[in-house]
């Protein structure tokens, strides 16, 4: 199934689905009276993020906070298929994965109802859902029978309070990864973990990775290549700046550094577009497309031995975040200060005025016509490179923003039942 077919379902039969939970929940939980005092050593916890590798890369602070408040707990992620890879890098804080299979709607059942039984076998005590909008992460949370249940409030989900034991504000101005370190402080928590777990690569799997770009030009070594990421997930195509946009940039960084080798990435199901960008410099052996054929964890090798990275704002800015690597981030429909750990990232960002939209809106404002991506010029994204060649970024960037660790967080709204 595609996204929209995906999100469609979600927001039709999955609100109907948890509205009727809703009633049926809140009883069963005046007749149970179950304990949710949160003052104990915890041993069985779920942590779920279906949608999003760079989502997955923001919480990696959250699992290794609970990680080290929790060291004897049995900690899962409960994830779709395709995370698979990335949620390899985190074996230290979890202990498994429970993977949801959604290319059609048959394996979305089955695996539902596989994930469901293995969940009501493993008896959560916590179960942390850090999706924001998906309806059916709800239904797997409440579902799952965990004693205490956390989620996100939303205004527009009104009838989340009567599906989760413990609610938190969604705070569209924190960065992303204190965002879920929020529903860590709901917790009695003694130690906070602010930064994201760095991706460690072995040397071989570095060697490989510039072993195969060698396939494209023999030339390549460790950081005489930028990487360009012209992409975003479907999840959020306005995230995109325009290809004409990226040609001009690359044509001009040729110009500007006739040495350096380009590398464009992408994964499978972005390979033609990458392609068609690509096209335009048939002739030119220093433009390398790799799209579709790497590996992930190639592509972060790929990335770890780059001279820098420009990308758009989707998940291999989180993975550049991860790997502290010199970055241009390109934003729109959200804004830097939604991220943290920007350290390393220039970011640019017109700063329009319905800009940042992503968090207010399922489908955004412009309907696809992404004005705060269209006036980003391509001198502005250049003038970011050449600060991102001649200076270290962290003279560009913002602060890293921390919360202090409250035993009552703001923003935290009991709804025990």
């Amino acid at each position: 199934m595609n996204t929209r077919i995906q999100i469609g379902i979600d927001k039709t039969l999955g609100s109907f689905l948890n509205i009727l939970l809703f009633g049926i929940v809140r009883l069963i939980g005046k007749i149970l009276r179950i304990n949710h005092d949160l003052n104990r050593p915890f041993q069985r916890i779920v942590v779920c993020k279906l949608k999003g590798m760079g989502s997955i890369v923001q919480a990696s602070a959250l699992l290794a906070t609970l990680r080290k408040n929790y060291p004897t707990a049995e900690i899962i992620f409960v994830s779709t298929e395709a995370n698979k890879s990335i949620l390899n890098f985190y074996g230290d804080q979890i202990n498994g994965t429970l993977l949801i299979q959604d290319n059609s709607i048959f394996q979305l059942i089955r695996s539902s109802i596989s994930a469901l039984w293995k969940l009501w076998k493993f008896r959560p005590q916590v179960y942390i859902d850090i999706e924001v909008y998906s309806n059916y992460s709800s239904l797997l949370c409440t579902l799952s029978a965990a004693s205490n249940r956390f989620g996100y409030y939303k205004s527009d989900k009104n009838y989340r309070s009567g599906l989760y034991t413990h609610l938190m504000y969604y705070n569209i101005k924190a960065p992303l990864s204190e965002i879920y370190l929020q529903m860590a402080r709901i917790l009695p928590i003694k130690e906070v973990d602010h930064e994201l777990i760095p991706l460690i690569l072995s040397n071989e799997i570095q060697s490989n990775s510039i072993q195969k770009l060698r396939e494209f030009n023999p030339q390549i070594e460790p950081f005489n290549y930028l990487v360009i990421n012209p992409n975003a997930s479907d999840l959020r195509l306005e995230r995109r700046w325009p290809a004409e946009y990226f040609i001009q940039l690359i044509q001009e960084i040729r110009v500007l550094k006739p040495e350096i080798l380009i590398v464009l990435i992408g994964n499978k199901q972005e390979a033609n577009y990458v392609n068609e960008i690509a096209k335009h410099f048939q002739e030119d052996n220093h433009v390398i497309d790799s799209s579709g054929k790497l590996k992930l964890d190639e592509l972060i090798a790929v990335m770890n031995n780059a001279a820098g990275i420009i990308t758009n704002d989707t998940g291999p800015l989180h993975l550049a975040l991860a790997l502290r690597k010199k970055t241009v981030g390109l934003f729109g429909p959200c804004a830097p200060d939604q991220y943290g750990q920007m350290q390393s990232c220039i970011p640019v960002y017109t700063n329009v005025y319905c800009s940042p939209c992503v968090h207010e809106f399922i489908n955004p404002p412009c309907a696809g016509d992404n004005q705060c991506m269209k006036r980003m010029n391509v001198s502005m994204v250049v003038n970011a490179w050449k600060k991102l060649m001649e200076e270290q970024a962290d003279n560009y960037v913002h602060s890293h923003i921390a919360f202090e660790s409250n035993s009552t967080p703001m923003g935290f709204i009991h709804n025990r039942k």
